[in-house]
């Protein structure tokens, strides 16, 4: 090639470069899971399918306060607008940065650097509000829903008393000892916060009433009660006392909103107590229901109840996603609701009518005293489910002649039969499990092919419902409050972030940390404030062997007949499930064909993998996200890998070891038309080490 020649072909490549980063306009993620219609998807391109390979790490941020002892979480997907990233730590501060090079701005503690004395929970998120005049943050901690400074992280003063509002405000006197908080943010429509709550799933939960908070003063603007009064719609599906005395049916997964028409739409969860219903005979209205809602006013549009009376905790675990499908030739405003049962519930937007027929299906009835359980359940139509929702014998784990052994013994001694086998004192296998099937990370929408794409847990539980019979006060205590999450030997569980073991707990706890404890609630444990003190001490003596097991009394704090022995994942004796993966999945279904386009197994085991195990998927949490190129980012797995898929036909084009598991969803961005991908790397579940490291990648600066 002559001089000229060599000139020519260096202005070429040089303008190609130039113009592929001037291609890229600057996009914000400035909702949480980055929009108000929950798509999940980003309109970046410069990342594609044949650079995508080049992603390095351009900046690393770390809160350097993960628990030592590895039951810290980050889950935040963090919002990115203007430059600046928002976001929250393993303690949850919530923090500002420099989105381009990860410089910290100013961090907020609400706890005031006592965090282990009252913090609990994880954050998943946040929202923001800006008109002409100001911007400002939404997030909670705690019971405390906090409005803040974007500028400089301090609260406004303005907002509730000196910056936050109670989140037991407008639940009623009787709630107001009760355990409240809220892991996921709400959702702004104009000058309205909409918010959900976490509650107790047991006995003494507090209703999960959606209210809306005045975004500047935090006054309660509206309030919809998913359990209903007296006199209003759906009372007749409960007991006549119900209103005053049970509690759930919370929004705990967030909201969507169609700002055009403005209806928000709110996934509910169940009533407590989730596993036994005696208390609460009839469908129990609005738990388990997807309702749409004006955003304004909070008045009920439409319902469409996914499990009536549930025994199962299959809470609706994600908000909606706000799609437009093309159906015998019309373009139909819809929404797609994700369960943890595998299944995709689509209906119109506007009407809540079901875009296919919904089944309602005969079910088992239960066999426990006193128990309401309903005749009949939804089985929905049309789409095909995400996940496997029932286990054969073909399915049972082969690997070794030890989990096969268990696997058989399982399937033979415990009821199986499908979906909806109610709890049972033999037990029954929970499948797709307590955490799905479809999980709290969403589903993630492209509105120009119409593929969504969802990421999906296989992994079979057990629930076993013992008689409560007269023991020693702090046994039967232990048993009601403790056991499902400690387990039957206070051995502890990797379960809801790995619950710390309880053995020789005198040598670890005085009394009196631990009636703080049970009182105020700490990590992912809510609190139990209206348990009197001799209680919690006949508990401490029952763990620590002190407690006289003749001295036999009725277990009068224990409302019910019978109470779920414990939150049991079923893996066998090897550490792995007694199934056959794959264990976790990522799946692509086309909207408009309603047929899966592929099917992937998500995350490996490289233990396995030593030993010809390749494509098992592991569990996972965290949802993907997908951007205009055609890829599709998403962590989630316990092998702590970051990956890219190919939208089109679910190929791995990148992946990336992070310092711990990203147990969230990822953020993009652009900023000065460079294209970034943000994650949080909390860790802390699935028995991995916790981080507190946010990772972001990019391509490496363009040529100059």
């Amino acid at each position: 090639m002559n001089t000229l020649g060599r000139f020519s072909f260096i202005f070429i490549f040089l303008g190609f470069i130039s113009c592929e980063w001037s291609a890229t306009p600057d996009y914000n993620w400035s909702h949480y899971l980055g929009d108000s219609m929950k798509m999940q998807y980003s309109k970046a391109q410069q990342v594609n399918k044949s650079n995508v390979s080049q992603l390095e790490i351009i900046w690393t941020f770390s809160s350097n306060n993960a628990d030592p002892k590895n039951r810290s979480q980050i889950q935040c997907n963090p919002l990115i607008i203007d430059g600046k990233l928002y976001g929250t730590s393993a303690k949850l501060q919530l923090f500002s940065l420099d989105a381009r090079t990860g410089e910290n701005l100013w961090t907020f503690d609400p706890f005031e650097g006592n965090f282990e004395d009252y913090g609990m929970g994880v954050n998943r998120g946040l929202a923001w509000h800006q008109d002409e005049h100001s911007a400002r943050l939404f997030f909670t901690a705690g019971d405390q829903l906090y409005a803040i400074n974007p500028e400089n992280g301090t609260p406004i003063e303005s907002f509730g008393i000196k910056g936050s509002v109670d989140l037991h405000k407008g639940l009623g006197e009787e709630a107001k000892s009760l355990f409240i908080n809220s892991n996921t943010p709400g959702i702004v429509y104009k000058d309205l916060l909409i918010q959900g709550s976490r509650v107790s799933e047991s006995i003494g939960a507090a209703p999960g009433h959606i209210r809306a908070f005045d975004v500047y003063n935090g006054d309660i603007k509206w309030i919809f009660h998913t359990i209903p009064k007296p006199g209003e719609f759906g009372y007749e599906t409960w007991p006549k006392d119900a209103h005053a005395r049970s509690g759930g049916a919370n929004v705990w997964a967030g909201f969507a909103i169609d700002e055009e028409r403005g209806i928000v739409y709110c996934p509910t969860g169940s009533a407590s107590y989730d596993f036994y219903g005696g208390d609460r005979e009839g469908d129990n209205l609005f738990a388990n229901c997807i309702i749409a809602l004006d955003a304004t006013t909070g008045k009920h549009i439409w319902h469409f109840q996914t499990i009536h009376h549930d025994l199962w905790d299959k809470d609706l675990p994600v908000a909606p996603n706000l799609v437009t499908i093309t159906k015998d030739g019309r373009r139909i405003d819809a929404l797609v609701q994700a369960t943890k049962n595998g299944f995709f519930y689509v209906l119109d937007r506007v009407s809540g009518e079901p875009l296919f027929p919904i089944d309602e299906i005969d079910v088992n009835q239960s066999e426990l005293d006193g128990e309401y359980s309903s005749k009949t359940q939804p089985w929905p139509n049309g789409y095909p489910p995400f996940s496997r929702q029932s286990i054969t014998e073909n399915d049972l784990a082969d690997r070794n002649e030890e989990a096969a052994k268990f696997a058989r013994h399982i399937f033979e001694t415990t009821f199986h039969e499908n979906l909806y086998e109610p709890p049972s004192q033999e037990g029954t296998i929970i499948f797709p499990g307590f955490d799905g099937g479809g999980e709290w990370g969403g589903a993630a929408y492209n509105p120009v092919t119409s593929d969504l794409i969802i990421n999906s847990n296989e992994l079979p539980w057990r629930v076993i419902m013992d008689k409560v019979v007269p023991v020693a006060k702090g046994e039967g205590r232990y048993k009601s409050f403790c056991q499902s999450c400690h387990g039957e030997k206070f051995q502890g569980s990797e379960l809801f972030g790995n619950v710390p073991s309880l053995i020789n707990l005198k040598s670890k706890k005085t009394i009196s940390e631990v009636s703080e404890i049970v009182r105020f609630g700490k990590g992912v444990m809510p609190g139990i404030s209206w348990m009197p003190e001799e209680d919690i001490v006949a508990i401490y003596d029952y763990i620590s062997g002190d407690e006289d097991p003749d001295n036999k009394i009725k277990d009068d704090s224990w409302p019910y007949p019978y109470r779920m022995r414990n939150y049991e994942k079923l893996y066998a004796p090897d550490g792995y499930p007694m199934i056959k993966p794959p264990w976790g999945q990522l799946t692509s279904i086309n909207l408009n064909s309603a047929q899966i386009n592929w099917q992937v197994p998500l995350g490996s085991y490289e233990q396995l993998m030593d030993i010809g195990m390749k494509n098992t998927g592991t569990e996972n949490y965290g949802g993907p996200v997908l951007t205009a190129s055609g890829l599709i980012f998403i962590a989630a797995t316990s092998d702590e890998k970051i990956r890219a898929f190919d939208a089109e036909n679910g190929e791995i084009l990148w992946e990336h070891t992070l310092p711990a598991a990203g147990y969230a969803t990822p953020s993009i961005y652009t900023i000065d038309k460079r294209q970034y991908i943000t994650i949080a790397c909390g860790g802390g579940k699935l028995n991995t080490k916790s981080g507190d490291e946010y990772v972001t990648f990019a391509l490496p600066s363009k040529i100059k």
